[in-house]
């Protein structure tokens, strides 16, 4: 049966010599593999180069109960990413989040809303030119509110450690491994509040960034099933 839907781009991996699988959040299905012919000729209806990483496309599929990998009729971008596809931070930034939220969004149902605030991240990084280098952890804390993990963040002066595991301030040390310092506790109460209208205005060190970064994973690791190392972090640490 043929559905129309829309689609981020979360990657592709090769599956034969002439398909490839692509792999997709979409409104209607949630996360979805399809089947991507390789060819590159004039007469090929589907287009590998429209497949790049976040980028968000019109959707005619065909969908059947209990296959792994469903079929794509028609497929169209819905906006060009020129952004994402040149400037140099842009395109780290992209691989980055596209491989961090293919592992979020794994076991990933229907979900409208959570499909709407990355259309709009997506949106808003191709044009956005203050504040770049914060942009993944503003997406990395608000996407939490649609995950259903996100932290009690109410602090107080008596209660100056995180809880990675419980997600929320404690008065003392946790008795496990898994929290925050005192200093450390202070960035992310700071960070608490920031979003993509006003992550210019978070003044951090690159090793600060990557710090939290790394402190962000972590609560993901806890909160997320399986959470692997991602291979684009590296690239992600050099931004300024």
């Amino acid at each position: 049966m043929l559905f129309k839907t829309e689609g981020i781009v979360l990657g592709t991996t090769s599956y034969s010599d002439t398909y490839s699988i692509a792999h997709l959040f979409t409104r209607d299905f949630g996360r979805v593999s399809y089947l991507l012919p390789m060819s590159h000729g004039k007469k090929t209806k589907i287009r590998s180069s429209l497949f790049f990483p976040l980028s968000v496309l019109h959707l005619e599929v065909e969908h059947m109960p209990l296959r792994d990998v469903q079929r794509l009729k028609e497929v169209e971008r819905q906006f060009p990413l020129y952004e994402l596809c040149t400037n140099i931070t842009k395109v780290s930034l992209a691989f980055f989040i596209s491989e961090f939220l293919s592992v979020v969004l794994r076991e990933s149902d229907k979900n409208e809303l959570t499909f709407g605030y990355l259309k709009n991240s997506i949106e808003t990084l191709e044009v956005a030119e203050k504040g770049l280098a914060n942009f993944h952890l503003a997406l990395m804390i608000g996407l939490t509110r649609f995950l259903g993990i996100y932290p009690n963040t109410e602090f107080s002066g008596d209660r100056s450690y995180f809880d990675l595991q419980h997600g929320e301030f404690v008065v003392s040390e946790p008795l496990h491994a898994y929290y925050l310092k005192r200093n450390e506790s202070a960035y992310l109460r700071d960070l608490n509040r920031i979003n993509y209208g006003n992550m210019h205005l978070f003044k951090l060190s690159r090793n600060n960034r990557n710090e939290i970064v790394d402190q962000l994973l972590d609560y993901y690791r806890l909160h997320i099933y399986n959470f692997p190392p991602l291979k684009s972090l590296e690239v992600l640490r050099e931004l300024g």
